[in-house]
């Protein structure tokens, strides 16, 4: 499969980094443009096409894959309309905040076909393959759907959704990723503050983390379960949830996760 990557900056560029390391990919089928030159040149020893001008990939593209800024969205899709068959391509289009009938609109050739694509939001752990991607079809059928959400689930995991709840998965995941890095970043302050070397703080509470996310994945169990399980009455570790919790630590996520939603 043919793929224009259109927007090669930190989501896009991370997108082709994934892709890249997906086992049997062909890199010469993957072609990539943007107006800066410094991001194209990060890929020019990897194999990729890389076009003189957006509309140029699009049209030899199967799928196109539009990873701009928001205010970007309506000139780069408007550039590349005329290039674009969406009978027989699929477009992807990731940004947030764009709803599906701006795209339509801005898409909209007045021939009276209807555009069809999809909206995704993944995250930046899409290059070392570990997205958690949110889908929205409008108006694709099952098979090319089928085909976005395969090619995101060899790039971490995907769940297709309402365009309703884009939003909540923007700042749930996308966002999110920052928020789990600030907590990285706050332990391992504290380890260093507990008598660690920063680096050596760092790799225990990372490790920490990946082991805590593997557990839930290989039990299925609530986080609460988990933390029975170490919690001794009386011990340090209730201690310091409770200490946590006092400072308003899961009021403070929760806090957090709604105002990512405001505009």
């Amino acid at each position: 499969m043919k793929t224009a990557i259109i927007g090669v900056g930190a989501m896009g560029g991370a997108i082709v980094e994934g892709m890249l390391s997906i086992p049997g990919n062909t890199p010469s089928d993957i072609t990539i443009a943007d107006p800066s030159q410094a991001a194209l040149e990060r890929f020019a020893n990897t194999g990729v096409n890389i076009a003189g001008d957006n509309a140029a990939a699009a049209s030899a593209a199967d799928l196109v894959v539009v990873v701009v800024k928001p205010w970007l969205v309506e000139r780069v899709l408007s550039g590349i309309k005329p290039a674009l068959d969406l009978s027989r391509q699929i477009l992807v289009i990731i940004a947030a905040g764009i709803s599906s009938q701006q795209a339509i609109t801005w898409l909209d050739k007045g021939d009276g076909f209807t555009p069809r694509f999809l909206l995704a939001i993944p995250n930046t752990a899409i290059a070392v393959r570990e997205s958690m991607t949110f889908v929205v079809p409008v108006g694709t059928d099952a098979d090319d759907t089928k085909t976005v959400t395969d090619l995101f689930d060899s790039l971490g995991q995907c769940i297709v959704t309402e365009e309703r709840l884009l939003a909540a998965g923007t700042t749930l995941a996308s966002c999110g990723i920052a928020y789990a890095m600030r907590y990285i970043r706050a332990a391992t302050e504290g380890g260093v503050e507990i008598g660690f070397k920063a680096h050596d703080a760092q790799q225990i509470v990372q490790q920490t983390v990946k082991g805590a996310v593997a557990l839930l994945q290989a039990t299925g169990n609530h986080p609460e379960a988990e933390i029975d399980k170490v919690t001794t009455p009386g011990g340090v570790t209730i201690k310091g949830l409770n200490e946590m919790e006092h400072a308003g630590f899961t009021s403070s996520v929760i806090r957090g996760l709604k105002a990512g939603m405001k505009s």
